[in-house]
Protein backbone atom coordinates (compact mmCIF):
# COMPACT_ATOMS: atom_id res chain seq x y z
CA UNK A 1 0.00 0.00 0.00
CA UNK A 2 2.73 2.43 0.99
CA UNK A 3 4.66 1.71 -2.18
CA UNK A 4 1.55 2.18 -4.29
CA UNK A 5 0.66 5.42 -2.54
CA UNK A 6 4.15 6.90 -2.86
CA UNK A 7 4.24 5.93 -6.55
CA UNK A 8 0.94 7.66 -7.17
CA UNK A 9 2.12 10.69 -5.25
CA UNK A 10 5.29 10.81 -7.32
CA UNK A 11 3.29 10.79 -10.55
CA UNK A 12 0.88 13.51 -9.40
CA UNK A 13 3.16 16.51 -10.10
CA UNK A 14 3.90 15.21 -13.59
CA UNK A 15 0.21 14.74 -14.25
CA UNK A 16 -0.45 18.30 -13.08
CA UNK A 17 2.13 19.55 -15.56
CA UNK A 18 0.66 17.53 -18.37
CA UNK A 19 3.44 14.93 -18.31
CA UNK A 20 7.06 15.36 -19.26
CA UNK A 21 6.15 16.22 -22.84
CA UNK A 22 3.85 19.00 -21.61
CA UNK A 23 6.60 20.94 -19.80
CA UNK A 24 7.42 24.10 -21.75
CA UNK A 25 10.97 24.07 -23.03
CA UNK A 26 13.05 27.29 -23.32
CA UNK A 27 13.26 28.85 -26.76
CA UNK A 28 16.35 28.14 -28.82
CA UNK A 29 19.13 30.72 -28.94
CA UNK A 30 18.29 31.49 -32.57
CA UNK A 31 14.67 32.25 -31.70
CA UNK A 32 15.70 34.42 -28.76
CA UNK A 33 18.07 36.40 -30.99
CA UNK A 34 15.41 36.80 -33.70
CA UNK A 35 12.85 38.05 -31.17
CA UNK A 36 15.34 40.49 -29.67
CA UNK A 37 16.30 41.71 -33.13
CA UNK A 38 12.62 42.23 -34.01
CA UNK A 39 12.05 44.16 -30.79
CA UNK A 40 15.11 46.37 -31.35
CA UNK A 41 14.18 47.08 -34.97
CA UNK A 42 10.57 48.00 -34.14
CA UNK A 43 11.74 50.22 -31.29
CA UNK A 44 14.02 52.11 -33.68
CA UNK A 45 11.30 52.53 -36.30
CA UNK A 46 8.73 53.72 -33.73
CA UNK A 47 11.07 56.43 -32.47
CA UNK A 48 10.35 59.66 -34.36
CA UNK A 49 13.86 61.07 -33.97
CA UNK A 50 15.42 57.81 -35.13
CA UNK A 51 13.10 57.68 -38.14
CA UNK A 52 14.04 61.22 -39.16
CA UNK A 53 17.73 60.38 -38.84
CA UNK A 54 17.43 57.04 -40.63
CA UNK A 55 15.11 57.92 -43.52
CA UNK A 56 13.99 61.54 -43.78
CA UNK A 57 17.37 63.28 -43.65
CA UNK A 58 19.05 60.88 -46.14
CA UNK A 59 16.15 61.39 -48.57
CA UNK A 60 16.39 65.17 -48.23
CA UNK A 61 20.14 64.93 -48.91
CA UNK A 62 19.45 62.75 -51.96
CA UNK A 63 17.00 65.23 -53.45
CA UNK A 64 19.29 68.17 -52.64
CA UNK A 65 22.30 66.59 -54.35
CA UNK A 66 20.20 65.59 -57.34
CA UNK A 67 18.75 69.04 -58.05
CA UNK A 68 21.98 71.01 -57.50
CA UNK A 69 25.10 70.98 -59.72
CA UNK A 70 27.49 70.11 -56.87
CA UNK A 71 28.18 66.56 -58.16
CA UNK A 72 28.45 67.43 -61.84
CA UNK A 73 31.46 66.06 -63.76
CA UNK A 74 31.97 63.21 -61.27
CA UNK A 75 31.78 60.38 -63.80
CA UNK A 76 28.02 59.91 -63.86
CA UNK A 77 24.71 61.67 -63.53
CA UNK A 78 23.99 63.56 -60.32
CA UNK A 79 21.70 60.88 -58.94
CA UNK A 80 24.10 58.06 -59.90
CA UNK A 81 26.88 59.72 -57.91
CA UNK A 82 24.63 60.75 -55.02
CA UNK A 83 22.83 57.47 -54.25
CA UNK A 84 25.85 55.38 -53.12
CA UNK A 85 26.81 58.09 -50.63
CA UNK A 86 23.25 58.31 -49.35
CA UNK A 87 23.15 54.54 -48.81
CA UNK A 88 26.42 54.81 -46.87
CA UNK A 89 24.89 57.64 -44.83
CA UNK A 90 21.94 55.37 -44.02
CA UNK A 91 24.31 52.71 -42.70
CA UNK A 92 26.08 55.23 -40.49
CA UNK A 93 22.79 56.73 -39.25
CA UNK A 94 21.35 53.39 -38.15
CA UNK A 95 24.43 51.46 -37.05
CA UNK A 96 26.41 54.26 -35.39
CA UNK A 97 24.17 57.12 -34.31
CA UNK A 98 20.88 55.28 -33.82
CA UNK A 99 22.28 52.15 -32.20
CA UNK A 100 24.79 54.10 -30.13
CA UNK A 101 22.16 56.38 -28.62
CA UNK A 102 19.72 53.53 -27.95
CA UNK A 103 22.40 51.38 -26.32
CA UNK A 104 23.69 54.27 -24.22
CA UNK A 105 20.31 54.96 -22.67
CA UNK A 106 19.58 51.24 -22.25
CA UNK A 107 22.79 51.04 -20.23
CA UNK A 108 21.83 54.05 -18.13
CA UNK A 109 18.46 52.65 -17.13
CA UNK A 110 19.81 49.16 -16.36
CA UNK A 111 18.18 47.44 -19.33
CA UNK A 112 21.48 46.02 -20.60
CA UNK A 113 22.46 44.67 -17.20
CA UNK A 114 19.07 42.98 -16.84
CA UNK A 115 19.06 41.46 -20.33
CA UNK A 116 22.64 40.20 -19.96
CA UNK A 117 21.50 37.99 -17.04
CA UNK A 118 18.54 36.47 -18.92
CA UNK A 119 18.75 33.33 -21.11
CA UNK A 120 19.39 35.72 -24.02
CA UNK A 121 22.87 36.42 -22.61
CA UNK A 122 25.33 39.08 -23.65
CA UNK A 123 26.22 37.35 -26.90
CA UNK A 124 22.56 37.00 -27.85
CA UNK A 125 21.90 40.64 -26.97
CA UNK A 126 24.71 41.86 -29.21
CA UNK A 127 23.58 39.52 -32.01
CA UNK A 128 20.04 40.86 -31.67
CA UNK A 129 21.28 44.44 -31.97
CA UNK A 130 23.31 43.58 -35.07
CA UNK A 131 20.28 41.86 -36.58
CA UNK A 132 18.10 44.90 -35.92
CA UNK A 133 20.64 47.14 -37.67
CA UNK A 134 20.60 44.91 -40.75
CA UNK A 135 16.79 44.79 -40.75
CA UNK A 136 16.44 48.58 -40.59
CA UNK A 137 19.22 49.00 -43.16
CA UNK A 138 17.34 46.71 -45.58
CA UNK A 139 14.28 48.93 -45.19
CA UNK A 140 16.39 52.04 -45.78
CA UNK A 141 17.93 50.56 -48.93
CA UNK A 142 14.47 49.70 -50.26
CA UNK A 143 13.06 53.20 -49.59
CA UNK A 144 16.11 55.08 -50.90
CA UNK A 145 16.33 52.85 -53.97
CA UNK A 146 12.64 53.37 -54.78
CA UNK A 147 13.02 57.15 -54.60
CA UNK A 148 16.32 57.04 -56.49
CA UNK A 149 14.84 54.97 -59.33
CA UNK A 150 12.06 57.53 -59.67
CA UNK A 151 14.76 60.21 -59.99
CA UNK A 152 16.52 58.28 -62.76
CA UNK A 153 19.09 56.21 -60.88
CA UNK A 154 20.67 53.57 -63.11
CA UNK A 155 23.26 51.61 -61.11
CA UNK A 156 25.62 49.10 -62.69
CA UNK A 157 23.98 45.68 -62.51
CA UNK A 158 27.28 44.10 -61.46
CA UNK A 159 27.54 46.55 -58.59
CA UNK A 160 24.72 45.17 -56.47
CA UNK A 161 26.65 42.20 -55.06
CA UNK A 162 29.76 44.15 -53.96
CA UNK A 163 27.60 47.10 -52.96
CA UNK A 164 25.43 45.11 -50.57
CA UNK A 165 28.49 43.32 -49.19
CA UNK A 166 30.18 46.66 -48.50
CA UNK A 167 27.02 48.02 -46.89
CA UNK A 168 26.91 45.06 -44.51
CA UNK A 169 30.61 45.47 -43.71
CA UNK A 170 30.16 49.21 -43.18
CA UNK A 171 27.19 48.56 -40.89
CA UNK A 172 29.36 46.17 -38.85
CA UNK A 173 32.13 48.76 -38.52
CA UNK A 174 29.75 51.53 -37.47
CA UNK A 175 27.88 49.22 -35.06
CA UNK A 176 31.16 48.37 -33.35
CA UNK A 177 32.02 52.08 -33.10
CA UNK A 178 28.55 52.90 -31.79
CA UNK A 179 28.76 50.21 -29.10
CA UNK A 180 32.25 51.41 -28.16
CA UNK A 181 31.00 54.95 -27.55
CA UNK A 182 27.77 53.85 -25.87
CA UNK A 183 29.56 51.45 -23.54
CA UNK A 184 32.29 53.78 -22.32
CA UNK A 185 30.79 57.26 -21.81
CA UNK A 186 27.67 58.70 -20.22
CA UNK A 187 24.42 58.58 -22.27
CA UNK A 188 24.32 62.37 -22.59
CA UNK A 189 27.88 62.32 -23.95
CA UNK A 190 26.93 59.46 -26.29
CA UNK A 191 24.08 61.58 -27.67
CA UNK A 192 26.39 64.54 -28.27
CA UNK A 193 29.31 62.53 -29.69
CA UNK A 194 27.29 60.40 -32.10
CA UNK A 195 25.27 63.34 -33.45
CA UNK A 196 28.38 65.51 -33.83
CA UNK A 197 30.28 62.77 -35.63
CA UNK A 198 27.26 62.11 -37.85
CA UNK A 199 27.38 65.72 -39.00
CA UNK A 200 31.17 65.88 -39.39
CA UNK A 201 31.54 62.54 -41.16
CA UNK A 202 28.50 63.22 -43.32
CA UNK A 203 29.85 66.59 -44.45
CA UNK A 204 33.63 66.10 -44.42
CA UNK A 205 34.17 62.34 -44.07
CA UNK A 206 33.84 61.39 -47.72
CA UNK A 207 30.61 59.51 -47.14
CA UNK A 208 28.22 61.72 -49.14
CA UNK A 209 30.54 64.22 -50.78
CA UNK A 210 33.38 62.55 -52.75
CA UNK A 211 36.87 63.17 -51.39
CA UNK A 212 37.95 65.16 -54.45
CA UNK A 213 35.30 67.77 -53.67
CA UNK A 214 36.54 68.26 -50.10
CA UNK A 215 39.15 70.76 -48.86
CA UNK A 216 42.79 69.69 -49.03
CA UNK A 217 43.02 68.86 -45.32
CA UNK A 218 40.22 66.28 -45.11
CA UNK A 219 41.23 64.75 -48.46
CA UNK A 220 44.42 63.35 -46.93
CA UNK A 221 42.65 61.29 -44.26
CA UNK A 222 39.10 60.51 -45.41
CA UNK A 223 40.17 57.36 -47.28
CA UNK A 224 41.26 55.81 -43.98
CA UNK A 225 38.03 56.64 -42.16
CA UNK A 226 35.13 54.16 -42.20
CA UNK A 227 32.95 56.89 -43.69
CA UNK A 228 35.32 57.62 -46.57
CA UNK A 229 36.09 53.95 -47.22
CA UNK A 230 32.39 53.07 -47.37
CA UNK A 231 31.36 56.08 -49.44
CA UNK A 232 34.12 55.75 -52.03
CA UNK A 233 33.80 51.97 -52.35
CA UNK A 234 30.04 52.16 -52.83
CA UNK A 235 30.46 54.76 -55.56
CA UNK A 236 32.94 52.47 -57.32
CA UNK A 237 30.59 49.52 -56.93
CA UNK A 238 27.40 51.13 -58.22
CA UNK A 239 29.07 53.31 -60.87
CA UNK A 240 31.57 50.79 -62.21
CA UNK A 241 30.48 47.42 -60.85
CA UNK A 242 33.82 46.80 -59.09
CA UNK A 243 34.84 45.90 -55.55
CA UNK A 244 37.44 48.13 -53.90
CA UNK A 245 39.45 45.60 -51.92
CA UNK A 246 41.49 48.23 -50.09
CA UNK A 247 38.38 50.00 -48.80
CA UNK A 248 36.86 46.67 -47.76
CA UNK A 249 40.04 45.91 -45.79
CA UNK A 250 39.86 49.30 -44.06
CA UNK A 251 36.24 48.64 -43.06
CA UNK A 252 37.20 45.21 -41.77
CA UNK A 253 40.04 46.67 -39.71
CA UNK A 254 37.73 49.28 -38.19
CA UNK A 255 35.26 46.51 -37.32
CA UNK A 256 37.91 44.35 -35.64
CA UNK A 257 39.64 47.18 -33.76
CA UNK A 258 36.47 48.92 -32.59
CA UNK A 259 34.86 45.59 -31.75
CA UNK A 260 37.85 44.49 -29.68
CA UNK A 261 37.91 47.84 -27.88
CA UNK A 262 34.17 47.62 -27.16
CA UNK A 263 34.58 44.11 -25.73
CA UNK A 264 37.50 45.28 -23.59
CA UNK A 265 35.99 48.48 -22.16
CA UNK A 266 32.21 48.11 -22.51
CA UNK A 267 30.39 48.77 -19.24
CA UNK A 268 27.05 47.00 -18.86
CA UNK A 269 25.80 49.25 -16.07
Amino acid sequence: MNGTASGAAGKAPLAALGGVSGIQQPASLLRRVLLQGKYEALAMLRNGEQLILAVVLPLLALVGLTVTPFLDSMGGSRVDVAVPGILALCAMSTAFTGQGIATGFDRRYGVLRFLSTTPLGRGGLIAGKALSVLAVLCLQVAVVSAVAFSLGWRPAAAGWAPGLLLLALGAAAFTALGLLVAGTVRPEATLAITNLLWILLGALGGIVIPAERLPAGPQAIVHFLPSGALGESLREAFLGGTLNGGAALILLLWTVIAGAAAIRWFKWN
